[in-house]
């Protein structure tokens, strides 16, 4: 590979939604990113799709300068796939770890916003994950958990009737479910990615806020029972 950057490297994992993504740049310079469309099994796609993408980026384990992962909210078993493979990456190498939600890495995929931006991330239930962002890509509100008939008040809450970007894998629903609000695009392609929590992960660094604790984010209850009466695991890592 000729080109190559001496700057540190750094390692983004998603596991959190519909798909393991990994990708692996230098700065905003992304040199390599693999994906595979998944809802189950993440466990063994996402270390391949590590060491592939090492491998094609040119990158030796010892260059991580830090690893990126996405906390949720999205799939339970996913999100905890994710951060253990980025806590086992990250004592392996000694790389600084960074976690980033979901909402920020789709957020952080849009370039130059000059509209609000909705973030509507798929629940697999009939209720959306929803988090708003302004034009410089900051949050304004807190992450939630809305039904597709209440989307609208929430929307008229946080920003009334501005014209209003929607993306995020639940973008088409959301939109769908507003009927016709005028000013509403819908972004296409627009899943959280780990290109999108690479980036997210970046912008923490320039902010001073790597440093901020690790925690999943799951917004409600898995849909499985624990054994034993354990209840919801998610109530001590909020």
């Amino acid at each position: 590979m000729t080109g190559r950057d001496s700057r540190p490297a750094v390692l983004a994992i998603d596991a959190a939604g519909s798909a393991c993504s990994v990708a692996v740049g230098v700065g905003e310079r992304i040199l390599a990113c693999k994906q595979i469309e998944i809802l189950h099994g993440q466990a063994e796609a996402l270390l391949p799709l590590v060491d592939g993408s090492m491998r094609e980026a040119g990158q030796e384990p010892s260059a991580l300068e830090a690893i990126v992962v996405t906390v949720g909210p999205g799939s339970f078993t996913g999100i905890r796939v994710g951060l253990a493979a980025a806590h086992g990456i990250a004592l392996a190498t000694g790389a600084r770890l960074i976690g980033v939600t979901s909402f920020a890495a789709v957020a952080a995929a849009r370039r130059a916003l000059s509209e609000f931006l909705l973030v509507a991330l798929e629940s697999r239930r009939e209720d959306l994950f929803i988090q708003f962002f302004g034009a410089a890509g900051n949050p304004f509100t807190d992450p939630a958990v809305v039904t597709p008939f209440a989307l609208g008040d929430a929307i008229d809450a946080a920003v009334g009737k501005v014209p209003l970007l929607i993306a995020g894998d639940a973008a088409a629903r959301a939109a769908a479910a507003l009927g016709h609000r005028e000013d509403t695009r819908v972004v296409e392609d627009s899943a959280a990615r780990a290109v999108g929590t690479l980036r997210a992960g970046l912008r923490l660094i320039r902010l001073g806020r790597a440093n901020d604790p690790l925690r999943p984010l799951y917004l409600r209850a898995p849909d499985v029972t624990l054994p034993g009466g354990l209840g919801n695991p998610s109530r001590a890592r909020k």
